[in-house]
């Protein structure tokens, strides 16, 4: 029997997760393009916390398209200063508009 599992879920470090997709500020406007990176135990929390940020943030609706775990630490902004709030914690929500 196996004692530890080999799966994506041991990762040496946190478990940063990034998801792509669009949110809605009102209905019928035009979706704004999104990627939300944060530290979470799995992909389900990951969506859950995504989504309550969202809320916070003003938006009424979300459409999520992708969700993964990044393996490296991004070195372009936006997305280096998103990673780094992520592992303190926060959920950083980049927009492009």
């Amino acid at each position: 029997m196996i004692a530890t599992p080999d799966n994506d879920n041991n990762l040496d470090g946190p478990m940063v997760f990034i998801i792509i997709g669009k949110g809605y500020e009102k209905k019928g406007a035009e979706g704004i393009e999104l990627h939300i990176m944060l530290r979470a135990p799995d992909d389900d929390s990951a969506v859950r916390e995504a989504l309550n940020a969202l809320s916070e943030e003003g938006f009424i609706e979300a459409d999520l398209d992708q969700i993964g775990v990044l393996t490296d630490e991004p070195t372009d902004e936006p997305h280096a200063s998103a990673y780094q709030g992520a592992l303190e914690g926060e959920v950083a929500i980049i927009r492009f508009e």
